[in-house]
């Protein structure tokens, strides 16, 4: 029987920009010195296709992703988002004035929800890896739908708070899940605009709750204009969460709109892409588990994620109350949110795209900070009674509010390639939420009609949180130079081994494994 040969080092591990990969009777020299290169310079690694007709099947398997998957996937978090914002929207419609309560009460409420909702996540994502993730999404989406439709029999405070407690519950493993579950459809660097899109459903929700809201508040019928709001967005999302489990596929082999072809096609090249034990792309280990709560580059980036999470989480609940500050009544404040969002949801489908195209995440995420910082600038220093260019300044704060979450996530993603701990680090990145709780407790409505006070602070956290991402990518291409050092004196017997083994140096701490930037 002959013996079969190694497959080159760096076509097996890495696919990489400006490296071609290397014939098999190549020198062995020639082999480290290139998978050396790699590691200091390449921004990329992961599956790339290289022949007309691989990248014809590339593309083809994507645009199939994309309209059974992807639109589903979003369309779900839509309706997450309009959740999130539509107690901001019902109290421009008198919530807390009809139901005898102080104002604070919303504030609390949001306060309280993300007690639940971020220290659940990596836990409901951890269930979800187990149980099957459609599946989960199915049940969780149930859920918040039902307690979203309750909010319109509320009659005291107490009730308000232990309904969001227990929204929070349920919406805790939807987001991580989700993306999860996304990224073992599309290679690397196909992913970051799909989570856009996805993410985008959440920043048009403000947009859409916007105007939904506009209109449930013109209902005349017995209930109040808000409450149709919950009633409406709460029966929508219940009818949407029983069709879900029978129309996600558990994975990209077992999808029910592919040809068997195309199922083997979209594992192989999820499993180059990765690098990892098959098993583990539906199955949740101990060894995930534990990787993932100790993995240095999730904490190394968590902080500057929540800071930056502040203007994203504060704003899509209190945004309505900030423009009726600046003179817009009722239904109109709701109204004049729309253009915002819709700008934010451009702007987040342009960054994302172009960062996939030029396979960078670093410099893409830095302008979209940039850009919040300006508008948060803009709104502070004009004075309240120049309505038009503080909502202008309103408008471009809004415009790069929503660019960093979701390319922080596909940019974790793709540094992490064994599914099971990146599950497990998508969870745990949700922690980012903890920025709503600095949010809902910065715009209070003391600080109104301005909100001067809040604007400053957060322009402040903004600012500590573009210094860290700048940071956290000088961190990544230290270590990248460190394993290129490491390889410099591995042979090339020895490269090969460390590429296979999964004891000592586990998933993308491999020497072999390149952190894109």
């Amino acid at each position: 029987m002959a013996t079969q040969e190694k497959p080159s080092v760096v076509e097996n591990v890495n696919q990489t920009e400006n490296v071609a990969p290397l014939d098999q009777k190549d020198d062995a020299k020639a082999e480290v010195i290139q998978l050396q290169a790699a590691l200091e310079h390449s921004r990329l690694g992961g599956y790339v296709p290289q022949t007309p007709d691989e990248k014809r099947r590339h593309r083809s398997l994507n645009a199939k992703f994309d309209l059974f998957v992807l639109p589903f996937c979003v369309l779900i978090y839509l309706l997450n988002g309009l959740d999130r914002s539509n107690l901001g929207n019902a109290q421009t419609d008198g919530f807390t004035t009809d139901l005898g309560m102080p104002a604070s009460a919303v504030n609390t409420a949001t306060s309280l929800f993300f007690c639940t909702y971020v220290p659940l996540q990596p836990v409901s994502a951890a269930i979800g890896k187990r149980i099957g993730q459609a599946r989960w999404i199915a049940v969780i989406s149930l859920g918040w739908g039902i307690l979203t439709l309750s909010h319109a029999f509320i009659k005291t405070e107490a009730q308000l708070i232990a309904i969001r407690l227990l929204i929070g519950v349920f919406e805790a493993g939807f987001y991580p899940t989700c993306v999860s579950f996304l990224s073992t459809f599309y290679p690397r660097y196909d992913l970051a605009f799909r989570i856009a899109l996805f993410y985008g459903s959440y920043a048009i929700a403000g947009a859409f709750g916007g105007l939904i809201a506009y209109g449930c508040f013109h209902i005349d019928g017995s209930l109040h204009g808000w409450q149709y709001l919950f009633i409406i967005e709460g029966t929508i999302t219940i009818a949407l969460s029983i069709v879900t489990p029978f129309w996600l596929a558990i994975g990209p082999g077992k999808a029910w709109f592919l040809k068997p072809a195309e199922q083997e096609y979209a594992e192989q090249r999820m499993y180059i892409d990765a690098k990892a034990n098959r098993d583990s792309t539906y199955k949740l280990s101990k060894k995930d588990v534990f990787e993932g709560f100790i993995d240095w580059k999730l904490w190394a980036v968590l902080p500057f994620n929540i800071l930056a999470s502040v203007a994203p989480q504060g704003f899509t609940i209190f945004f309505p109350l900030v423009v009726k500050g600046l003179g817009y009544q009722g239904a109109t404040a709701n109204l004049m949110t729309v253009p915002p969002y819709v700008l934010g949801t451009i702007t987040l489908l342009a960054f994302a795209y172009s960062s996939d195209h030029f396979r960078e995440r670093t410099y893409h995420i830095l302008g979209g900070l940039l850009i919040v910082i300006i508008g948060l600038i803009i709104v502070i220093v004009l004075p309240l009674e120049n309505i038009h260019g503080r909502y202008g300044g309103l408008v471009v704060l809004l415009a790069g509010t929503f660019i960093s979450a979701p390319i922080t996530v596909a940019w974790l993603s793709q540094n992490t390639p064994d599914p099971g701990k990146r599950t497990m680090i998508l969870g745990i990145n949700g922690w980012g939420n903890l920025g709503g709780i600095i949010g809902s407790e910065l715009f209070l409505a003391k600080y109104g009609p301005d909100y001067r006070y809040p604007l400053k602070v957060t322009v402040g956290l903004m600012a500590v949180s573009w210094v860290g991402y700048a940071c956290y990518n000088l961190e990544l291409r230290a270590m990248n130079r460190y394993k290129a050092k490491k390889i410099r004196g591995m042979t090339p017997d020895e490269i090969y081994e460390e590429t296979e083994r999964t004891d000592k140096r586990y998933s993308d701490r491999k020497w072999t494994f390149v952190y894109g930037l």
